[in-house]
């Protein structure tokens, strides 16, 4: 017999009473005293741990090892960047695999192939024959490296006990980085195989492996066996060689594509080249193309594919049990269980986990390409007949910390109370309003710094006559550029548009202003779109190029949503054909300081990538962005680059206080008028081009991109609104942007003194804008927004840089922007400060004290209060009712 093999966790196995079974040769537990069921839900509540070592590692380098993996693998490695992973596939000619893998880049010229454990003779086989026609060499470090994966929403929070709250790794899945738990260098991987949003896998020399294993368990991690380890991977529909890839029960191969994760293991990049498998799974991929489409006429390379199955009734559909559709078998299952789950209540951000547990049956199911998800099916269990459901998926991770299980058939109902009778709704609609103003207004403490209450002027001229009228007009070179309108009694709206944009070019010191655009985001697609435009104007006749590589802020550091290539940047960005991602580079940011950007990594970043487009600007913004510094170094390096600046969340500070865009070296200005900026919500785009300047054709396409290109009619009434906002901010710009500026300093500090987390620098007074951040505890950021909200102070909850989404904030992000304009200075903020510190520190109910507070601080300042104005404004009024 032979004997089996055993990781060096093997006595801590024992120790802990495990039960070992054989797996793929080695003796493994499959489960601890707790059992299967405990140990999937603690995983998903908290954090498991699991032995993961019977896991090959082999390290490939050399001068071809890039070279030799691009042949042997599915994935495109010249995609992996230094301390990144990327899920892959070991083909075989025929478009099958012989296995799945991850590969792992810690080092620059070192690379980790980590394979199942029950293939890793058969691969080691397979690989060191193939890489005997390449110049590079690959060793098995399987006994010098141990494994440990570390999986839930509390993994995070343990590792930084051992790491002295060291960062980990960059907040996005496959990020890896090298730290010092409890003293010991170990490999950090954000990897796993439960699905879950939060979790690690660890890579530690064998004879450290014990010491941080019982580490791990100290800190709070429960042991979770191979029983676990399969119920999760199933809830989270990820394959397993042997059951959804390899043979299936016919002894078929099963292909490639037939597995959905197969769309990121496989690439076809012209700089992969050629690679084993490559035709067959070219075959396969064009088939996949037609299914989607629903074009089932030829599936011949991909006639069935795994997809997850629920069973609606009682039984367990087990691996090898038969589908049926309409009476017709369709394919068998894979994997299947019996999964637990935590019962919840309440919806969205509100949803509350429960004690109360449950179960479901699920699986995975390979099935005829035709069957879709919401098919109806049924599955044979013992001979009888199970009624059972596609599903789109059981568990989703996009909610971090926690991953939900998503039940078949459950949809969540959005519960209003309305009237029968449209008088009645009409009525509580008007009813409804007036509270939330009044409540908004004179009882709330308004501190979200992307928002702005509009003076009594502002408002009452947004709504007058020219919001429900249409000005279309476009500017006519046979008439001088004199601008052509489309409708008749534009008289007004025309005067206003030329008054509005003077006063901006006042305001920002520059030579031309678009203000038909309606938001930030419409802004910067025209920007964008006119950019790509401007780059293909030699040639019309031909597809147009997208936009080169371009320069940003990532939306981990506080870049704008729009400026990201999910946001308006998604149409206009080119594809970088060697690593097949956009065409997108970050700015680098301080190692000390995430929320600033580090110049003269940005310069080699520029002079590696010459990006043809710069974006400076952020959504979470504490410091000035070096425009300066930037403009300067392209303009030495003869880079051909056009700056931008997304100033949306600062555009009412731009100025002497802050930072003066143009004169500091930006091309274009972009932003929203209804943040720091006193307007109503709109957006405009900004830039002192010259008509004599070789660029002032960019300009020209800009309009055009405005206007016909991003919008027709341009919402009239706010555009009125903006006049009046920005005759208020020319008028009263230094005073306000000096005690913006000086009181958001002021208040952090309260903050700080009051026993808050403040991030920033201290040496600058935590910021140099009108925001504030405030650490509040990893995931509990929404939470703590709550609970000030029912307090009636308004905050953002923020994901800070090292958080993965908004749902896993553990910050919040504070303005002061909206109460100085209401009047609050220096001794507000720190009675604020107070406030705020006992509802987050100690609990407290302080409702009361935030009302008595506001209640002195409800008359608009910055704005025109006078008798006169006051006396026009009744004119406003009357004219409504009219």
């Amino acid at each position: 017999m032979e004997t089996l093999k055993r990781t060096v966790l093997f006595h801590e196995h024992l120790r802990l009473k495990a039960n070992m079974v054989d797996f793929g040769g080695w003796e493994m537990p499959v489960n601890y005293p707790a059992g299967i069921s405990e140990e999937h839900l603690y995983t998903r509540q908290k954090a498991g741990i699991f032995d993961i070592s019977h896991m090959a590692r082999f390290v490939i380098t050399g001068k071809e090892a890039v070279k030799f993996l691009q042949y042997v693998l599915t994935s495109n490695v010249l995609a992996l960047d230094l301390n990144q992973a990327q899920y892959t596939i070991i083909p075989n000619e025929n478009g099958g695999a012989l296995d799945d893998a991850y590969l792992y880049r810690f080092y620059e010229e070192e690379y980790l192939l980590v394979v199942n454990a029950a293939n890793a003779e058969k691969d080691w086989a397979h690989l060191t024959e193939v890489i005997k026609d390449f110049d590079a060499q690959i060793t098995n470090q399987s006994d010098v490296l141990a494994m440990i994966a570390i999986q839930g929403p509390d993994s995070k929070n343990i590792l930084a006990k051992l790491s002295g709250d060291a960062y980990l790794t960059e907040p996005v899945k496959n990020a890896l980085n090298i730290v010092a738990l409890d003293g010991k260098e170990v490999r950090v991987a954000k990897t796993g195989y439960t699905g879950e949003p939060i979790g690690f896998e660890l890579f530690v020399k064998s004879e450290e492996a014990v010491a941080i294993w019982n580490l791990l368990i100290e800190k709070g991690a429960a042991p979770a066996g191979l029983g676990a380890r399969d119920t999760l991977r199933m809830e989270a529909g990820y394959p397993l060689y042997g059951h959804e890839l390899g043979l299936d029960i016919d002894g078929k191969e099963i292909p490639i594509y037939s597995v959905p994760l197969a769309k990121f293991a496989v690439s076809f990049s012209e700089a992969k080249g050629e690679y084993i498998g490559k035709k067959a799974l070219l075959k396969q991929f064009e088939a996949l193309q037609r299914i989607i489409k629903r074009d089932f006429s030829d599936n011949s390379h991909l006639p069935r594919m795994i997809k997850s199955i629920a069973l609606l009734g009682k039984g367990i559909a087990r691996n090898g049990c038969k589908v049926y559709k309409d009476g017709v078998e369709v394919g068998f299952v894979t994997s299947g269980t019996m999964a637990p789950y935590f019962k919840t209540e309440g919806q969205g951000l509100d949803t509350v986990i429960k004690e109360e547990k449950g179960m479901r049956s699920i699986g995975l199911a390979l099935v005829n390409s035709d069957v879709l998800v919401n098919d109806e099916v049924e599955v044979e269990i013992r001979g009888k007949k199970a009624k059972a459901a596609i599903a789109p998926y059981h568990l989703r991770g996009d909610a971090p910390p926690f991953a939900r299980p998503i039940l078949y058939g459950f949809e969540e109902i959005y519960k209003v109370d309305t009237a029968s009778d449209y008088k009645t709704k009409a009525l509580n609609l008007i009813e409804k309003s007036l509270e939330n103003h009044m409540w908004r207004q004179e009882e709330c403490i308004n501190l979200i710094p992307s928002e702005q209450s509009h003076s009594s002027a502002v408002r009452m001229l947004s709504i007058m006559d020219p919001s429900f009228r249409y000005a279309e007009h476009k500017k006519i070179k046979s008439f001088y550029d004199y601008d052509v309108f489309y409708y008749q009694g534009t008289k007004f709206i025309d005067e206003v548009e030329h008054l509005l944009v003077e006063e901006l070019k006042r305001y920002f010191n520059c030579s031309e202003v678009e203000t038909r655009v309606i938001s930030g985001q419409m802004a910067n697609t025209a920007v964008f779109s006119a950019l790509m435009d401007y780059k293909n104007r030699v040639n019309r006749k031909r597809e147009a190029s997208r936009l080169g590589y371009v320069l940003n802020n990532h939306i981990i550091k506080g870049g704008h949503l729009s400026a990201q290539p999910m946001g308006a940047l998604h149409d206009y960005i080119a594809i970088d054909p060697v690593t097949e991602k956009s065409a997108v580079v970050n700015f680098p940011v301080l190692k000390d300081n995430n929320f600033k950007i580090d110049v003269e990594e940005t310069k080699k970043v520029i002079d590696k990538y010459k990006p043809e487009l710069i974006i400076f600007g952020k959504s979470m913004v504490l410091h000035k962005e070096p425009v300066k510094e930037i403009r300067e170094f392209v303009d030495e390096q003869k880079i051909n680059t056009t700056i931008m600046y997304d100033m949306a969340h600062v555009l009412g500070l731009a100025g002497d206080y802050f930072q003066n865009p143009f004169a500091e070296g930006a091309e274009i200005v972009t932003g929203s008028t209804h943040k720091t900026f006193f307007g109503t919500q709109r957006g405009i785009i900004a830039g002192n081009y010259q008509k004599e300047d070789f660029k002032y054709e960019f300009w020209e396409t800009i309009e055009r991109r405005a206007f016909p290109g991003s919008v027709s009619n341009h919402h009239l009434g706010t555009m009125l609104g903006l006049l009046m906002a920005a005759y208020e901010m020319n008028y009263f710009k230094d005073d306000y942007q000096k005690n913006i500026i000086e009181n958001a300093k002021h208040f952090a500090k309260a903050l700080k003194e009051a026993g808050l987390d403040v991030v920033g620098d201290p040496a600058i007074s935590y910021t140099e804008t009108h925001q504030v951040m405030v650490n509040v505890g990893y995931g509990i950021g929404p939470g703590i927004a709550n609970r000030l909200e029912d307090n009636n102070i308004i905050v953002n909850y923020q994901a800070t840089p090292e958080e993965e989404g908004f749902t896993a904030s553990g910050a919040l992000r504070i303005g002061v922007s909206e109460m100085v304009r209401f009047g609050f200075d220096k001794k507000e903020f720190e009675q604020l400060a107070e406030i705020i510190a006992d509802i987050v520190l100690r609990n407290k109910d302080a409702k009361e004290d935030v009302k008595k507070l506001r209640s002195g601080f409800t008359s608009m300042k910055y704005c025109f209060t006078d008798e006169e104005i006051g006396t026009s404004l009744n004119k406003l009024v009357k004219g409504i009712h009219l």
